[in-house]
């Protein structure tokens, strides 16, 4: 099989599920078109069970998988950061250890990019499910056009971060990815948009993303209320978006933080998602 020169980008940290992960790699490996790295960033140790999966790939395909390793957890931002830097091709496919590709994802995206070579960002929609890809209990659908990605992101991520493919040079000329806890993808989207980069979401799911309580637990509480307000002042001033439209996503946020875990799960189901 040919394979293209994209660079698929994780981040592995203590607390993945080792049969999670085993799954996400099997997915990037079942392509239609095969990628030339995988790029692993540690971020700070991890499990016996973790680094048995690991070492599994790495003996089934040698010189595929890239690792860095980081001395202790630096968080996500910080280790996507380290990770666009070691990855050695200009196309970066992002991906989570816990959600699946589907087969023709690389192969979509990669085409993308060679039919409009101003393009910066290529995402998806998503299928979401909580332990089986076969029962889609929910979708994310983002905007297809350039424009419409603009518009969208003045007050919502424009991006399903687990579906996008990125040039390297945008990426790095805007800053990369930068520490922003629960907002590290927006605050970038919103840098690179601003700067002029293109943008386009493939009009069809090309990852199941696993989600479930534990999703909504993360987006509630107080933590995350402080960060989410901290994370949408910075984006206000790095975007695209009006002082109306940052006071709207405020608000949306003080409620969805503020609900109780079942109703925010329910309100993400139906109302959020698509």
């Amino acid at each position: 099989m040919n394979k293209v020169d994209v660079s698929i980008l994780m981040s592995v940290y203590i607390k993945e599920k080792p049969d999670y992960f085993k799954v996400s790699l099997n997915s990037a490996l079942d392509q239609t078109i095969s990628v030339k790295e995988i790029v692993l960033v540690l971020d700070g140790p991890i499990t016996p069970e973790l680094q048995s999966v690991i070492s599994e790939f790495q003996e089934r395909t040698p010189n595929l998988i890239k690792l860095i390793p980081l001395k202790e957890n630096v968080g996500l931002g910080k280790a996507l950061a380290v990770g666009v830097e070691a990855c050695s091709y200009d196309l970066i496919a992002r991906m989570d250890t816990d959600d699946i590709m589907l087969p023709t994802r690389i192969e979509k995206q990669f085409a993308e990019f060679n039919m409009d070579p101003k393009l910066a960002i290529v995402g998806s929609n998503i299928d979401e499910f909580y332990e089986s890809p076969e029962k889609i209990v929910g979708r994310r659908i983002v905007p297809k056009t350039n424009n419409e990605i603009c518009d969208f992101s003045k007050k919502r991520n424009p991006f399903n971060h687990m579906t996008v493919m990125f040039r390297k040079k945008a990426i790095l000329s805007v800053g990369n990815y930068q520490p922003m806890m629960g907002f590290e993808d927006y605050y970038l989207w919103v840098r690179l948009l601003k700067a002029g980069y293109k943008g386009k979401n493939i009009q069809e799911s090309l990852v199941f993303a696993r989600t479930g309580e534990d999703m909504y637990a993360r987006r509630g509480g107080k933590k995350y209320f402080i960060n989410g307000l901290r994370g949408r002042k910075a984006i206000y001033h790095a975007g695209l978006g009006s002082f109306s439209d940052y006071l709207i996503s405020c608000s949306a946020h003080v409620v969805v933080s503020l609900l109780p875990n079942s109703l925010r799960g329910k309100l993400y189901e139906k109302k959020l998602r698509n």
